[in-house]
């Protein structure tokens, strides 16, 4: 008698998960340190980590690759570092990679804005392989927040001489929790789920950026589902939706932490003259903007710091439309229908709404005789041919906003320069005090009524005409779960997420 033993093999296939995203234009460099445009910022957020973050409220700091630190006195910071993070290569992450990071961003060997948040710093001390000592010159209420920057790898670039033009640039080594995989430029950027991440490895395989520059383009790539996760504008939600859209999408909608304005070339003669920047002011209708633009989806900005944050002061209200003060002032600096004051608005094409934007505001400045020429440009030749040469009349951009804002990147005469994000030339010697002084408050009460002060005298000036505040409007298909909104919005726990039906 046999016996047949009988060995059933099953075989289980998991396919790959990818995450399909879009990206308005080519990130120009993957480098925390260099990375200032809306794209770079976002790929190379998935590539690296600080040593700090804010909690998914934006309310507390806590840490990241740091597990513990505390201030020891109110100049001396000490990190203690997680022991368990590696390098995408394999290599060990240690307090000396933090040390070389420091070295290089206050070097004169690169050009950053994000440099200006180490200028209190008096020296980085490593007193083992995971535990640093920061030592300030002064009390800095920022201090924490600074070290959210990205840190960069010492083994790879210790010896690298051009970090402006490196390989490194577009081949980058992180710790963060998804690696690069491709890069092709106009086309598509694939990242890699990092199987050693400290976290533990992100449930999605792959997050793959599909380069599209038209929104149009991007809209319909989002209808037919060949994009996960998308932005909508209201126009979009409003009108082009059908139910079966709302079938396969969730829509998650909160005001951004940004806001767009018109900034004006303060180095240029015409516009120096106070009575002119009053005058434009006065003559845009705000209010039309956020009705024609976005259908009540968003609210109109009243200046440079974020609603409902300590440094907002709701005291001042934006500008009452008045054509007749508007054309009086213009009259006072000498111009009128034959002489009528002449400039141009440029702005990115990036945004499906920003070129609309521009052209309401020529017709809206068209009605006290101003004469505005628009110039509609793509997002990277925007930025390196007109906004950090300062070659523009006027630019329509936009900034994000930080829960606790940090003035002297925009504002301070200092960052009137090379790489700086004071990119309208504004100087006030009363707001370079105030922001110096601001700079060791560490009583919240006291910053706050200084923050609020800033406020109004900068609103005052003019630099800017501070626009609209838009709402954050996101679809995210039902296949990625589980998706939790939250003040900071869905990001916070991506690396939980998985898709699926």
């Amino acid at each position: 008698m046999f016996r047949i033993f009988c060995c059933l093999f099953f075989t289980v296939v998991v396919s790959a998960t990818t995450l399909h995203l879009a990206t308005s234009s080519n990130p120009s460099r993957l480098n925390p340190l260099l990375a200032t445009d809306s794209s770079s910022s976002e790929i190379a957020g998935f590539l690296f980590n600080g040593l700090v973050k804010y909690d998914k409220d934006n309310k507390k700091i806590i840490g990241d690759l740091a597990k513990k630190f505390y201030f020891e006195d109110n100049k001396t910071l000490v990190f203690l570092l997680r022991h368990n993070v590696l390098w995408h290569d394999g290599v060990k992450f240690t307090a000396n990679d933090v040390l070389f990071t420091y070295h290089v961003l206050i070097s004169k060997n690169i050009v950053s804005p994000y440099a200006s948040g180490f200028r209190f710093v008096k020296s980085v001390e490593v007193l083992d392989d995971y535990t640093l000592k920061v030592h300030y010159k002064q009390p800095y209420f920022k201090a924490l927040e600074t070290w959210m920057m990205g840190i960069i790898p010492q083994h790879i670039l210790a010896n690298e001489k051009n970090l402006m033009n490196s390989k490194f640039n577009t081949h980058p080594i992180g710790t963060g929790a998804y690696k690069l995989k491709t890069l092709e430029f106009s086309k598509n950027i694939e990242l890699e789920a990092f199987e050693d991440y400290f976290e533990g490895r992100a449930k999605i395989d792959t997050i793959s950026f599909h380069v599209v520059a038209d929104p149009m383009t991007r809209f319909l790539m989002l209808k037919s589902q060949k994009l996960d996760i998308g932005s909508l504008e209201p126009m979009a939600y409003e009108k082009q939706l059908s139910q079966d859209f709302f079938k396969h999408f969730r829509v998650y909608e909160h005001i951004s932490l940004s806001y767009t304005y018109l900034g004006f070339n303060l180095r240029r003669k015409k516009f120096q003259n106070p009575d002119v920047r009053k005058a434009l002011s006065l003559a845009i209708d705000r209010e039309e903007l956020v009705k024609i633009l976005f259908f009540q989806h968003a609210k109109v900005c009243t200046g440079p710091f974020l609603p409902g944050s300590s440094a907002f002061n709701d005291a001042v209200k934006a500008p009452e439309h008045n054509l007749q003060e508007a054309q009086a002032l213009l009259k006072k600096a000498g111009y009128d229908k034959q002489h009528p004051l002449r400039f141009e608005i440029v702005t990115s094409n990036a945004s499906s709404i920003r070129p609309y934007a521009a052209e309401i505001l020529q017709y809206q400045l068209q009605k006290i005789g101003v004469l505005v020429k628009l110039r509609i440009m793509e997002w990277q030749a925007f930025l390196n041919m007109v906004v950090f040469p300062h070659k523009f009349d006027t630019v329509l951009l936009g900034w994000g906003l930080s829960p606790t804002p940090d003035p002297y990147l925009f504002w301070h005469s200092d960052s009137d320069k090379a790489g700086g994000f004071n990119l309208v030339g504004y100087h006030n010697k009363k707001i370079d005090t105030m922001i110096e002084n601001s700079q060791s408050m560490v009583d919240a009460k006291k910053l706050a009524q200084l923050y609020k002060k800033m406020f109004a005298t900068i609103v005052t000036d003019n630099p800017y005409l501070f626009l609209y505040i838009p709402n954050s409007i996101t679809a995210v298909s039902k296949a990625i779960h589980p998706i939790e909104p939250a003040l900071s919005g869905i990001w916070h726990n991506y690396i939980s997420w998985e898709k699926g039906k």
